[in-house]
């Protein structure tokens, strides 16, 4: 046994120790059910040697390789190649377009991880623009250089490649990544992220039978290079409708522009767990399975209390959790996400739930849902989704341990939606500011030069409206272990979701019309759900909690997609004085150089987070 430890732990440090993870086989045609399990990794061991020289101190030696093998346990390395490029083979609809796909598939591979696990994703750009990569919800503890935003990360080169390490540090859930520049999410490079319990760490529901990854969201036939033209140009490009509506990857069941559709095959009385994500670019979505309840249970990586509904609002950039039951009798049913807010009719995603032994098409209306704008019952529903208080998530303590009731906030940022135009462009502004991308990253600017040359520290209004409308770098302190409020206030007709980089935050209140400090005293502060995107209703307001515990360069946007590229985000920098590593990390060793910073190359590990 001994002699079996010394070689795996010689061969995980000093070996070609490798995990060998089965690929998803994924099958593209009129039907295709995704079940995907967690596969276990095999361990292959290289032929280095066994010899160990005599003077050896033996005892502290397999102190230390005992201490190093119980850490490793704790987390395994997950290493992905991913080769992204432009395909016109695996469009959704019947119309010429190019899709971003990953390895050859589209949506992406899964990444399936546990807690704690480290993920390498090294990504070969093969498309004719640079490329970034952001993992929504991820939260990058002490991490923001691994983001993958264009404030912390300088862009993967056409014909380059770029290795991401991250690691799901204290986290489990459902999420979902992106491309995160040159609008390119809107012609696909999305794919799901599990994060699984630990063995350790019991799931506060029944191993169901299998899980099914299920990305719906909106989709515009056309190249996405000339809708971002039209964004830069075009006022109407503002309000210009999407064509369909996709669920993974595929269009609409029984349409005649739908090259495939999507199935999900289950046996009667088994239940499932579906984790769906709204990965579109503009519309909210209402979920919902004919004939069929669900029983939702975590979002984000929050575990909720558990609550039955029929149908589910599911907002851009949004992701959840839930239990189905196959409970009917052997058919075929239909698996609809319908939009929000749309006049337009006849614009659907339809799925099938397809029974194993169904001999019996689905037909028929389609389910109905709730009045696509009866906004009343959506956000009585977002007010039903609360935390699980009771149950531990990525540690076996309870969620509940950790409380917002009884905090005391050390900062209030209230941030105001409008349209507007700049420079004679329409945009986006965040109190009359519209983000201007600089082609420095501010991490790494924030890094060499405290930020000279890039950004300046707090020149963003984040309590009123700036007086004219203006471009800027918006960059904003936020107090280290602090508690901070977050007012989204939507002036607009248009629903809105927002997203913060870094934490997860709780979801204290919405309301409608403007927000004021009365409005406290209507907050959920006993068990508000902790998730890290929320949405915003038009002509209202939502607040939330952070607490600011991660430091670095987070990104806080708009997760509509044109809001986002128009200029509706900002950043965060959460600094933290003390030089340990253990606080924050450096820079990786494989860092990207670009704007000011071209020809630079890595100095020594220093940090120069100097308060402006």
């Amino acid at each position: 046994m001994i002699s079996f430890f010394l070689l795996l732990v010689q061969q995980i440090f000093f070996g070609d120790f490798t995990f060998d993870f089965a690929d998803d086989l994924t099958h593209r045609g009129s039907r295709r059910a995704k079940t995907r399990k967690k596969t276990k990794p095999h361990f292959h061991f290289g032929a280095a040697s066994m010899a160990f020289s005599s003077n050896l101190n033996w005892i502290p030696l397999w102190s230390a390789l005992l201490t190093v093998f119980v850490t490793r346990v704790n987390g395994i390395d997950i290493y992905l190649d991913w080769n992204v490029s432009l395909n016109d083979g695996l469009i959704p609809l019947l119309e010429d377009q190019q899709v971003v796909v990953i390895n050859g598939m589209f949506p992406g591979p899964l990444i399936n991880a546990t807690t704690d696990d480290v993920v390498h994703v090294n990504v070969f750009n093969y498309m004719d623009e640079p490329l970034l990569f952001t993992w929504n919800g991820i939260q990058q503890r002490r991490n923001s250089w691994q983001d993958g935003v264009s404030g912390t990360n300088c862009p993967i080169k056409p014909i380059k490649n770029w290795t991401y390490v991250f690691q799901m540090k204290d986290q489990i859930g459902t999420f979902f990544y992106f491309p995160s520049i040159n609008f390119l999410k809107a012609s696909g490079g999305y794919g799901p992220i599990r994060v699984n319990n630990r063995d350790n760490v019991p799931v506060p529901f029944p191993q169901p039978e299998a899980e099914f990854d299920l990305l719906i969201g909106d989709w515009y036939s056309g190249d996405y290079k000339h809708f971002r033209k039209m964004l830069e140009t075009e006022e109407s490009a503002y309000d210009v409708t999407p064509d369909t509506i996709l669920m993974n990857g595929m269009g609409p069941f029984i349409d005649s522009d739908s090259l495939w559709y999507e199935t999900f095959t289950v046996e009667k009385g088994k239940t499932y767990r579906f984790r769906i994500s709204n990965i579109g670019g503009t519309l909210s979505l209402n979920f919902r399975i004919q004939s069929h309840a669900m029983l939702l249970v975590e979002t984000e990586g929050s575990y909720t209390n558990q609550i039955t509904l029929n149908s589910l609002d599911v907002h851009v950039g949004q992701s959840y959790s839930v239990l189905v039951t196959a409970d009917q009798n052997d058919a075929d049913f239909y698996i609809i996400a319908s939009p929000k807010l749309l006049y337009a009719t006849g614009i659907a995603g339809v799925g099938i739930l397809h029974y194993s032994n169904s001999t019996t098409l689905a037909g028929g209306a389609h389910p109905s849902g709730p009045d696509a704008f009866d906004l009343g019952f959506s956000m009585n529903q977002a007010k039903s989704i609360r935390w699980n208080l009771t149950t531990g998530a990525a540690r076996p303590n309870p969620q509940g341990s950790f409380s917002v009731s009884n905090i005391a906030l050390s900062q209030t940022f209230i941030l105001q939606s409008s349209r507007a135009e700049v420079n004679g462009q329409p945009r986006l502004v965040v109190n009359n500011v519209s983000y201007f991308t600089p082609d420095t990253p501010l991490k790494l600017a924030d890094h060499l030069t405290n930020g000279t040359g890039v950004y300046e520290l707090e020149e963003f209004p984040v309590q009123s409206v700036n007086f004219d409308t203006l471009y800027g770098t918006s960059v904003v302190s936020g107090n280290y272990r602090g508690w901070i409020e977050l007012v989204f206030q939507n002036n607009m007709d248009d629903m809105d979701s927002w997203h913060l980089d870094g934490y997860s935050f709780f979801v204290v209140g919405f309301g409608n019309g403007h927000w004021t400090p009365d409005a406290r005293n209507t907050y959920n502060t006993i068990d508000p759900v902790a998730r890290s995107t929320t949405q915003v209703y038009p002509h209202g307001w939502t607040a939330v909690y952070a607490f600011l515990d991660n430091p670095g360069m987070w990104n806080l946007r708009s997760q509509t997609l044109k809001n986002w590229y128009l200029g509706l985000q900002l950043y965060i920098r959460v600094y933290d004085p003390d030089p340990n590593p253990a606080k924050e990390r450096p820079p990786p060793e494989n860092l990207l150089f670009c704007g000011l910073f071209e020809y630079q190359s890595l100095a020594p590990a220093r940090h120069r987070h100097l308060n402006h």
